[in-house]
């Protein structure tokens, strides 16, 4: 059983930066992709970032190109999300997730197998 559990959430001002990271057990399959995802009060749940485990190929949303940077520690079994010059449209409850057998990352929600109980990110202006 894959478990993926999130941490680093918090209130920044906008400008500001938060690292948050998800730290997963359970699998033995090089074949995943984990992203990070978020989902605001009354919005649909948005990838914004992806990365294959495989081939460290990666995918970001329009909205953070830029400013997040998504990598992984394959040591610890930790994803990162770097978030950069915070704007208060990415407050949001940011989850986890991984799917398993992908190789080309993709911000396909309901493709993920697994996800983490998210953390609020809170961006104040």
């Amino acid at each position: 059983q894959v478990q993926l559990v999130e941490s680093g959430g918090g209130s920044v001002q906008a400008g500001g930066s938060l690292r948050l990271s998800c730290a997963a057990s359970g699998y033995t399959s090089k074949n995943i992709c984990m992203g990070w995802f978020r989902q605001a009060p009354g919005q649909e749940r948005e990838g914004v970032a992806v990365i294959s485990t495989l081939t460290g190929a990666t995918y970001y949303a329009d909205s953070v190109k830029g400013r997040f940077t998504i990598s992984q520690d394959n040591t610890k079994n930790t994803l990162y999300l770097q978030m950069n010059s915070l704007k208060p449209e990415d407050t949001a409850i940011y989850y986890c997730a991984a799917a398993l057998g992908c190789t080309s990352p993709h911000p396909i929600a309901f493709l993920y197998n697994y996800w983490g109980q998210g953390t609020q990110v809170t961006v104040s202006s």
